[in-house]
């Protein structure tokens, strides 16, 4: 009798024990959904064509909050959607409104644009790879549609920017804090371009032989976004 007892108890802890690992692993392989909150710096890289005034544009950098969510499709093979906007003052450097009798301004002078807000949702494709138990690097490439929103003009009387699709491509990793909470250190490079037109009626002179000055450009803003954040699988 005692050592069916003994028995009876010894199956009971063995499949314990296997009932808890494979909770365990069940546990692990539900983490399908992660969550990240970053800290980003943005810089833009940014290039002009300002064919009737000249000089070239310049937009400031900017640090945002950021927040992304990735769903994996397999233990290597994910999607992260990333949400952030950023402000950011913009100008021209080296323009000439030295354009008589139209405009009677400076040959060379650097014109005030006012600032604008950009809303870049950006859907990545990763592929992510472990390396131990808590590194696990990544890279991705995907595609973004840039929204510019609560202009500002500046100098001129109005400014509009034209929304628009872009690419861009990311490398970085994660650290495991737990199994569920880690650290995360991210480099992205977004590809942006808007057609911008900037009405600048009000800066013609009176003898002007127009009534309306509309000034057009191609800009490229292709900002690098560096950031740091903590993050959730759930």
């Amino acid at each position: 009798m005692k050592r069916l007892f003994l028995s009876l108890i010894g199956a009971t802890l063995l499949f314990g024990s296997s009932a808890f690992a494979q909770e365990t692993t069940t546990k692990k392989e539900t983490y399908k959904w992660q969550m990240r909150l970053r800290g980003v710096g943005v810089i833009p890289h940014n290039k002009a064509d300002i064919s009737s005034i000249g000089g070239q544009i310049d937009v400031n950098n900017n640090f945002i909050p950021e927040l992304d969510f990735t769903y994996f499709f397999t233990e290597n093979l994910a999607a992260e959607l990333i949400l952030g906007t950023s402000k950011h003052t913009v100008g021209t450097i080296g323009s000439t409104l030295d354009l008589p009798p139209v405009v009677n301004g400076p040959a060379t002078v650097n014109v005030d644009l006012g600032s604008v807000w950009l809303l870049p949702p950006t859907l990545m494709i990763q592929y992510h790879h472990k390396f131990g138990d808590i590194f696990k690097p990544y890279v991705g490439i995907g595609a973004n549609y840039t929204i510019f929103y609560n202009e500002k003009s500046g100098a001129a009387q109005d400014i509009k920017y034209d929304n628009k699709f872009g690419w861009g491509y990311q490398f970085g990793f994660d650290i495991d804090l737990t199994e569920k909470f880690f650290i995360n250190v991210d480099f992205k490079k977004l590809f942006l371009k808007t057609d911008v037109t900037v009405d600048a009626s009000n800066l013609l002179s009176s003898e002007a032989p127009i009534n309306e000055l509309k000034i057009p450009a191609k800009v490229k803003l292709d900002p690098m976004l560096i950031g740091f954040g903590v993050g959730m699988r759930f």
